[in-house]
C-alpha cells in the first residue's frame, strides 16, 4: 500500500488516486477515506482551473443558474452548500444571490476548506462559515438551514444515496436542491463512465422512495462535461419547525457544540472537537473523548460555559 506520500507524488504525476485507490483497495465503490484522500490531494486545483477564461465563464453561468432557481423559491436568509470544496461555487451563488444571506459549507477535506477561506476572502464574502464534515454525519442542527445544495458532492458516494438524502433534508428547513450526476437521462457511454467511477444512482427514485415532494427534476442547462450530465433536483420540505438557537452541531447527537479553551465541546457526546487554522473539525473521527474537559478548563482558564457556537459564528 502507498504511503501518503506516495500517493502525493503519484497525484502529482497524473494518477487518478480514487481509480488507484479502489484498485489497490479490490473495490467497486468509493470509501470515505478515498473520497478524503482523493480530493485532498487536489486541494486548489478547482481555483487554478478558473485561471482558464472559458471554465471561469462556465461556472459563472452555472452559479447564475442555480441563484435563479433558488430566488425562484424564496429569499432565504441562509444557504449550505453540502460538499462545499474550495467554495469556488458556494461563491459565484452567493455573489449572485445579493442581499443579507448567510452562506455555510462544509467538506471532507480540511486542506480544501482551508482554500475556500482563502478564496471567499478573495471575493470579499465575510458572511460565511466553514468546517469540515461528512455528508453521512452533518454537522448542522436540524432544520437549521434555509437552503441546502450540493453540487457533485454525492457524486462519487454509490451505494450511500439514501443516507445521505436523509442527512441533507434533516438540516434543510425549506428546500433540499441537488446539481448530482443524472445516471437515468444519461446516455450509455457516460453510464459506462459513471459505473467505472463508482458514482450515485437513482437519487429521483430514492428521494421519492423516502416520501420527499419532489418539486422538479431534469436536466441541468449548464454542463461542465457532457460525460458527466448534470440533473437539477428540487426537493420541497413541508414541515413547520420552529428555528433552532444553534447551527453548527455535534456530528454524533446534533446537540449543540459549546466552545472552550479554543476548542469545540460536545457535553452531550463528552467529546472535543479542535479547530484548526479557525476551521471547526467537525467529523466524528476528528472528535477526542473527554468526559472531564469542561471541568478541568474552567479551573485552569475560568472559561465560560456554555456559549453556543450557532450564535458567535464569526464568518470566515
Amino acid at each position: 500500500m502507498a504511503t501518503p506520500r506516495e500517493l502525493k507524488a503519484l497525484y502529482e504525476g497524473g494518477t487518478n488516486i480514487s481509480a488507484y485507490l479502489r484498485r489497490e483497495k479490490d473495490m467497486q465503490g468509493n470509501t470515505t477515506e478515498i473520497i478524503d484522500v482523493a480530493y485532498d490531494l487536489q486541494a486548489g486545483s478547482y481555483i487554478d482551473a478558473l485561471q482558464d477564461a472559458a471554465k471561469a465563464k462556465h461556472q459563472q453561468n452555472y452559479t447564475a443558474e442555480i441563484a435563479r432557481n433558488i430566488l425562484s423559491l424564496l429569499n432565504p436568509r441562509s444557504i449550505l452548500e453540502a460538499g462545499v470544496g474550495e467554495a469556488t461555487t458556494l461563491s459565484g451563488v452567493l455573489s449572485h444571490l445579493g442581499g443579507a444571506v448567510r452562506g455555510y459549507g462544509f467538506d471532507l477535506s480540511w486542506s480544501r476548506v482551508a482554500f475556500a477561506k482563502r478564496w471567499l476572502r478573495q471575493q470579499n464574502i465575510s458572511d460565511t462559515v466553514l468546517c469540515t464534515g461528512n455528508l453521512l454525519h452533518i454537522p448542522f442542527a436540524d432544520d437549521s438551514i434555509d437552503i441546502v445544495y450540493t453540487s457533485h458532492t454525492i457524486e462519487p458516494n454509490s451505494g450511500k444515496e439514501e443516507q445521505i438524502l436523509r442527512e441533507l433534508f434533516r438540516v434543510a428547513k425549506k428546500f433540499l436542491i441537488l446539481l448530482e450526476p443524472s445516471y437515468e437521462l444519461a446516455g450509455e457511454e457516460a453510464k459506462q463512465r459513471m459505473d467505472s467511477h463508482g458514482y450515485c444512482k437513482n437519487l429521483l427514485g430514492t428521494a421519492l422512495s423516502l416520501g420527499y415532494k419532489v418539486m422538479e427534476h431534469r436536466l441541468f442547462p449548464f454542463i461542465a462535461n457532457p460525460l458527466n450530465p448534470t440533473a437539477l433536483t428540487i426537493i420541497r420540505k413541508d414541515e413547520n419547525r420552529p428555528a433552532p438557537s444553534f447551527v453548527l452541531a455535534c456530528p454524533k447527537f446534533k446537540t449543540p457544540l459549546h466552545e472552550i479553551g479554543g476548542m469545540l465541546f460536545s457535553s452531550e457526546a463528552l467529546t472535543v472537537y479542535p479547530i484548526i487554522g479557525e476551521i471547526p473539525c467537525l467529523r466524528i473521527e476528528n472528535g477526542v473523548f473527554a468526559s472531564k474537559y469542561q471541568v478541568i478548563m474552567e479551573a485552569v482558564d475560568g472559561v465560560r460555559f456554555p456559549v453556543e457556537v450557532g450564535k458567535l459564528d464569526d464568518g470566515c
